[in-house]
Formats: structure tokens, sequence, C-alpha cells
């Protein structure tokens, strides 16, 4: 049936374009022709990471993988993975949006859909950190490797690298996302690192640091990781206080994007979100944006108007 974008939640569908997704066909592909796969994967038209604007708008949705399914108050917001798909579907139609980061498995139903010709293709690369677990900062590398990455003609992957000095795992995943670095750039493809400080408050709940030192001392450390940083991007937050972020992307001269994270449901959050990304923008190594769950499910489910908003605040052409 086609599928009206609602807000994943039993809220009344906000009017939008409509987008199939025929599970039971996936199932059947995937069942009898898992070569189709990778058939679909030789055949997808590519383009250059950078198009002529030299911005990107790219969609995030590899957070299922890590067991991350909430969104705001919802908990279980991306369980759906048919109405996770649809959200996909139709904010790659939108005007603008290059491109998608997600895990294989929903990366390779969206090429079985058709949904990546022309469009910038990101591997998650370690997803093992599950949240809330005791293990999250010995994030292994439990998705997309280089080979993978290279063996598919995806475009870029992407790792995240969260820093507790009070905990021994950070070590071990710092020293796995050098390696990763090192594999990426000996095949020329980009990754994008996505660094944090992190501490577990006294329930023993994980936290990134969002404060200016901490996101400059995480940028300074993601920015020194590998063999060569030539293919190294980074995916930073946008800091506590939003006029921090001068000081915050000096801090290395690699290009960047801003991550979105958990906006929350209401709409001064996402107003707020907004804002925030609209002055960041502007920074020189800022180069776009790379959101998920607040424009996949945002409050008022309207999926396309909130990926036009977020298209909206991105620069115009740069060198």
């Amino acid at each position: 049936m086609p599928y009206e974008q609602g807000g994943g939640d039993g809220r009344a569908p906000a009017a939008g374009p409509t987008v199939e997704v025929d599970v039971a066909e996936l199932v059947r592909i995937r069942s009898h022709h898992p070569e189709a796969i990778a058939e679909a994967a030789a055949r997808r038209a590519r383009r250059p990471l950078l198009a002529e604007a030299g911005r990107l708008m790219i969609v995030a949705a590899d957070h299922p993988a890590r067991g991350a399914l909430g969104v705001g108050g919802r908990h279980l917001a991306m369980a759906d993975r048919a109405d996770l798909l649809r959200r996909l579907c139709t904010a790659l139609a939108r005007p603008g949006v290059d491109g998608v980061l997600a895990t294989a498995d929903i990366l390779e139903d969206l090429l079985l859909l058709g949904a990546l010709d022309g469009k910038v293709v990101m591997g998650s690369m370690n997803r093992g950190g599950l949240a809330g677990a005791r293990f999250e900062l010995d994030d292994r590398f439990t998705g997309h490797r280089p080979e993978d990455i290279e063996r598919l003609g995806f475009d870029a992957g992407k790792l995240l690298l969260r820093i507790d000095y009070d905990d021994p795992g950070s070590l071990a995943t710092l020293e796995a996302a050098a390696r990763a670095i090192d594999a990426m750039a000996a095949r020329r493809l980009p990754v994008f690192v996505e660094p944090f400080i992190s501490r577990r408050g006294a329930d023993g709940r994980l936290r990134n640091d969002l404060s200016a030192e901490a996101v400059i001392r995480s940028i300074a450390i993601a920015s020194g990781l590998g063999g060569s940083s030539a293919y190294t991007w980074l995916k930073v937050p946008v800091t506590d206080d939003p006029d921090d972020m001068p000081a915050v992307m000096a801090a290395s001269t690699l290009p960047a994007v801003l991550l979105g994270g958990d906006v929350g449901d209401g709409e001064e959050d996402r107003a707020a979100a907004l804002k925030s990304w609209h002055g960041a923008l502007r920074l020189p190594t800022v180069r776009g944006l790379m959101v998920g769950r607040s424009l996949l499910y945002p409050p008022d489910g309207d999926v396309a108007a909130a990926v036009d908003a977020a298209v909206a605040l991105l620069p115009g052409p740069s060198l």
C-alpha cells in the first residue's frame, strides 16, 4: 500500500508524497536472489562526493544497528523497518539531498528499491558499541569494512569515536579507528570520523560532553589518527553554546559536516537546532550536514518539509 507520512506514533499523518515499499518483494528477492544486491550495486549510477555546489546534505540512518531506536520520547520510533525505508525514500527524493549513511541491511534494501542512483552512499563501520551496554565504549567495527565499501562501489565510510579517559575500552576503539582510517586512505576512500569526549554519569549512562573545550579536544585527537589524514573528514556536533563554534572549528583544517543528534519532539527544539546549524554552516571548514532522526521523524510527521528546511540552510557554492 502507498505510504502517507505520519508521526510514527499514531498521530495524524501530514500531507505529502506517497512512497511504495513492497516488503514481500524485498523478502522474495533476498530469499531467492541474494545476488541481486551485488548486481544492483554494480549498476548503480555514481556521482562525485561533492557536487558543483561543494556542499553535502546526507541523511543518516545507522542508529538501529546500535540498538538506538528512539527519537525524542518515542522509544521504538525507528523499529518499523518498512516505515523507515519509506521515510528514507521520501528524504532521498527531495531536492538538495546528496545521499545517505546507513548499515548494510538498510543500504541493501535501498539498492533493491532503486533509491540510491546518483546519490552519495556511505557505509557505517563500527556499530558494536551498543547503546546502554557496559561495553559501549569498546566500539568494535561490526559494520562495513573498507573492502566492503570498495567492493560495492560505495563512496565513503563513517566511524564513531567516543573517548572516555576513565574507560579502557576507548583505547581499543581509538586504535581500531586509526587502522580503519589507514585502510580507507589506502583505497582513496573518504572516511567521516565522529569524535566525542564522553563520560558516564552516576547512573552509569554514557553522555557526550558538548562543551567547547571537550569538542575541541575530540577534534584534535580525531584529526591526528592514522598515517594520513588526506581522506579524513570530521562529523561534529554543535556545542552547548553555538557561539563557541568558530573557536571549535578552528581546531582543525579537515573538512567537516555537522551532525544533528536527537533534537527532541518539540517545535521549539527543532527551531533551535535549525538556528544552531545555520550559524555553524557559515564557518570555513564546515561543508554540510549529516542529520538523521530529526529529519526522518519530525514532530509533525512531515519528512519532506523537515528535509527541505535543513537543505535551505546550506550556503551557496564554495570552492
